[in-house]
């Protein structure tokens, strides 16, 4: 099942699923997505796709692909290595992913697989964690490189937590729908040229690990992301190096999930974008 979030033609904040014979329409959810809801007959027009979820927090790996750990010439990690991006960085597809006007000037992609957590996790094994997920998403980590890896001395929050740093959608597909996420073919797809081209099978650790390990050290509430890492092919590890600008559009393809598109723009040059003021 394919749960969208969206803004009716009425202005009403929704959940629903696609109208397959009204492509702009979905179907109303009524009731609680992470308990119990069901898809009624009543059809809304969809003026606006939102972001899926609206997090109570947003957890990342870094250098979770075989493949991303090798062109950046580090080791494999032993365990999952996390950090936190900020709420205030999620936007929905469609939506401008925006370069500050202050700066950062090394902006970076990152194709991400994201889990949805379904329900209150704490200390779940490996075993029981995929019945603590409900779905999977599309997520771009976009990353301030200058800040990250030399402003910042390497604290990586600050340079992967601007506002609209985190583009995720433009659905959830509920886990029944993907039995094996860690098998899912994942690509960025920068003008039309695409620039990462992987599958999920590369993680170094798996959904059920990933999910396991951080319930130990935080209570994982229902809404929370996870984005899962991103594999070889991002911008600043190429000669030259391949950093976001004003006009691009990048996407994020993952199979069984979808297309998150967004296009780039410069804050000064908000005034010229379509639905911004």
């Amino acid at each position: 099942m394919k749960l969208i979030r969206f803004q009716s033609e009425q202005k009403n904040i929704l959940y629903g699923v696609f109208d397959q014979s009204r492509p702009d329409s979905a179907y109303v959810i009524e009731g609680d997505i992470f308990g119990v809801f069901h898809i009624t007959r009543e059809s809304a027009g969809i003026e606006k796709i939102l972001p899926p979820v609206s997090p109570p927090n947003i957890l990342a790996l870094g250098l979770n692909y075989r493949g991303h750990a090798d062109e950046t010439n580090i080791r494999y990690p032993d365990t999952p290595v996390i950090f936190i991006k900020g709420t205030n960085s999620i936007i929905g597809s469609m939506s401008p992913i925006i370069l500050p006007k202050a700066g950062p000037d090394e902006v970076d992609y990152e194709a991400e697989l994201a889990i949805i957590i379904g329900k209150r996790t704490k200390n779940v094994s490996p075993q029981d964690a995929v019945g603590h997920i409900l779905g999977y998403t599309c997520a771009n980590d976009v990353s301030a490189r200058d800040w990250q890896i030399r402003l910042q001395k390497k604290q990586w929050a600050r340079g992967k937590s601007f506002d609209t740093f985190c583009p995720i959608g433009p659905c959830i597909v509920t886990r029944d729908d993907i039995p094996e996420p860690n098998n899912l073919r994942i690509r960025t797809i920068l003008n039309g040229e695409t620039l990462q081209d992987s599958s999920t099978s590369d993680m170094i650790f798996d959904v059920p690990t990933i999910v396991s390990d951080l319930s130990r050290s935080m209570t994982l509430l229902p809404g929370t992301i996870i984005l899962t890492g991103t594999p070889e092919g991002v911008g600043f590890t190429r000669q030259p190096p391949i950093f976001l600008k004003d006009g691009d559009v990048v996407t994020i393809s993952i199979e069984k999930i979808g297309e998150l598109t967004n296009p780039v723009i410069r804050e000064n040059q908000l005034f010229n974008y379509p639905g911004i003021t």
